[in-house]
């Protein structure tokens, strides 16, 4: 498992491919709120049906998340499965192809 700069994992995606998905996340709006109570099974279930339905999101850390940015991304990325494609500030950009679509990854 490769990880960024920053320590975190990138779930074996190629430089090509980040580089990609960044392009591609640089305009979307973050779509879930991480706040003050954290990564909680209700918050991974979310996580789950935006990456089912959109394959590619922007999750939100608020300044009053229990925890840092790069450890709650890092705890949503590992319970739902997906890639941490960056984290920027207080926003992670999360990958997970649908099932039935991983040949055809951006």
């Amino acid at each position: 498992m490769s990880m960024t700069s920053d320590g975190q994992s990138t779930a074996g995606l190629t430089g090509k491919l980040r580089r990609e998905l960044r392009s591609l996340g640089h305009h979307l709006n973050p779509v879930v709120m991480v706040g003050r109570e954290g990564v909680r099974p209700q918050l991974i279930a979310q996580v789950d049906r935006e990456l089912d339905a959109h394959e590619l999101i922007k999750i939100r850390v608020l300044d009053a998340a229990p925890e840092s940015r790069g450890e709650t991304a890092d705890a949503i990325a590992r319970a739902t499965g997906a890639a941490l494609v960056q984290v920027l500030g207080r926003t992670a950009l999360l990958f997970r192809p649908r099932p039935d679509d991983d040949a055809d990854a951006p």
